[in-house]
């Protein structure tokens, strides 16, 4: 199995997280550095990552929706300004489990936030190759020429990556500052910084719906346990 694809499995992270924790030198096998890629047998090798001792490919596979509030931040690690992650929000026994988050929202963003540890299940949403769309509202700090709209649509450059939003929808209700964002790649803060290119500041920015699942009845700060049917939704496109 692939070293990176046994740490997901393992519950410790998503694949592409493992993947920049062995290029960082935090993850080794049988006291040597490892490898992207490299093969390792679970039953014979010892894989630590971040000195820890893997114990085993988790069997119970976890899959939570967590309605995510501003102020909480999407680690497995302890903040250094000692601020609260989206782990704190969770009671026994989903506390206790070894849980990661499947993409992520910043500190300020809030909404529909997936927690697991079904390493296959993470990286089958996030990766760019299975195009699952996110949904979110956007307000600005005013109102949204629909020319910027068609540039984003066709994309901007930030930091030398290419940024582009799937679909832009005006607000229903006609508040021109407002808009639905659908992306289909997930680089970090890809929509606040593809407005910042165009020149405006994002106020609010919600996540709402992943694939076909749409976060509803789940109050903020809250989660529930999703079942195989909204899983599945999950991973299915909205028509």
């Amino acid at each position: 199995m692939r070293i990176q694809k046994y740490i997901s499995q393992c519950g410790v992270c998503s694949r592409r997280e493992a993947e920049r924790k062995i290029c960082d030198g935090a993850v080794t096998v049988n006291g040597e550095p490892a490898r992207i890629g490299q093969d390792i047998d679970e039953s014979k090798d010892a894989v630590c990552v971040d000195g820890t001792l893997l114990r085993g490919i988790s069997a119970e596979k976890v899959v939570l929706a967590l309605n995510k509030p501003k102020g909480f931040l999407c680690t497995n690690s302890d903040p250094f300004d000692g601020g609260r992650t989206v782990f704190d929000l969770l009671s026994p026994p989903y506390s206790e489990m070894k849980l990661f988050c499947c993409g992520r929202l910043d500190r300020n963003s809030q909404g529909l936030l997936i927690l697991t540890n079904d390493g296959d299940l993470s990286n089958r949403i996030t990766h760019p190759s299975s195009g699952v769309i996110k949904r979110y509202r956007v307000e600005l700090n005013r109102a949204l020429d629909p020319k910027v709209a068609s540039v984003l649509l066709r994309g901007v450059v930030s930091d030398g990556e290419k940024l582009r939003a799937y679909r832009i929808i005006p607000d229903s209700k006609g508040a021109a500052e407002r808009a639905e964002v659908w992306l289909r790649q997930g680089r970090k803060r890809e929509i606040r910084r593809m407005f910042e290119v165009m020149g405006y500041f994002v106020k609010r920015l919600k996540r709402f719906q992943i694939g076909s699942f749409e976060m509803r009845r789940i109050p903020e700060g809250s989660y529930r346990v999703l079942g195989e049917s909204d899983i599945g939704k999950l991973l299915r496109n909205p028509a």
